[in-house]
């Protein structure tokens, strides 16, 4: 599912800031759909960069979100990122394919600030690697 793949320091910086830019829209709505789904593509936009940092590009094929979530939480030694990730994933799928769900603004929030901890524990990670000037 992934190859070995040299990002450049700017492709790694782009993925970054679209990760950062779905988090902050996801913080900014009162939606909690939009906050729901935004906090999970920033998830998975910060799979990716973490990813690159490792030299690893994910292939876009069936099973590809999982994966992502997978190596994130092995990279960030993160169990519960695989978990939390993965049930997400799940809700996203339900609303899109299984003709919609509800989140709570509950739900929303707990998502939204889940994923937020994840940002930071990333970026501490990110920081050890000089690819990405965070």
């Amino acid at each position: 599912m992934f190859t070995k793949f040299k990002f450049t320091r700017r492709q790694t910086e782009n993925y970054f800031k679209a990760a950062s830019r779905d988090l902050k829209i996801a913080r900014q709505s009162d939606v909690p759909e939009v906050i729901f789904r935004f906090s999970y593509d920033a998830l998975l936009k910060l799979a990716i960069v973490v990813c690159a940092q490792t030299n690893l590009r994910v292939k876009s094929r069936r099973g590809h979100h999982i994966e992502l979530i997978e190596k994130l939480a092995a990279l960030l030694k993160d169990s519960e990122i695989g978990i939390i990730g993965d049930e997400m994933r799940l809700k996203r799928n339900l609303d899109l394919y299984g003709g919609g769900i509800l989140i709570s603004q509950k739900q929303a929030s707990e998502y939204l600030e889940w994923v937020r901890k994840v940002f930071s524990k990333a970026e501490r990670y990110l920081k050890k690697n000089p690819k990405l000037p965070i």
